[in-house]
């Protein structure tokens, strides 16, 4: 089982399946000019550890997850966290944390709910290009 916690970099956790949740990671690496973002998908064997050492279910894929350090964030709260950690005008997301969470999630789960039918999915989960590779746990 790889090392999990004992990183330096903080972790993306995503839907393996999801056509979206996929263009996340080449969206993230681009804008990461430090590498500090790693990446799992929810069905692989870090993603179920991760989800399981947080109590969490391991079935249900319907959320992105961030974790930092011992914090993992879920939702609009990870998205909101990630942005505020990127390069270039993503930044100016952040002061959206200021809605409060409910309201954020209750948009963020609408677009989860609906992710399949409006972006597709895939059979099998992505396989990252060699140069992506690196960034995966």
């Amino acid at each position: 089982m790889p090392e999990i916690h004992n990183t330096e970099h903080s972790i993306l956790l995503f839907d393996g399946v999801c056509n979206l949740c996929n263009a996340l990671v080449p969206f993230v690496i681009q804008r990461d000019k430090g590498s500090t973002f790693k990446f799992a998908s929810l069905q692989s064997e870090v993603g179920q550890t991760i989800l399981k050492e947080h109590s969490l279910p391991v079935d249900q894929f319907d959320s992105f997850y961030f974790v930092d350090g011992n914090k993992l964030y879920t939702k609009s709260t990870a998205d909101l966290k990630v942005a505020k950690n990127l390069d270039g005008g993503w930044k100016l997301f952040y002061p959206l944390i200021l809605i409060p969470k409910p309201i954020r999630d209750m948009i963020y789960s609408f677009i989860a709910k609906n992710r399949y039918r409006w972006f597709g999915k895939k059979d099998q989960c992505m396989l990252p290009n060699p140069e992506m590779k690196k960034r995966f746990l």
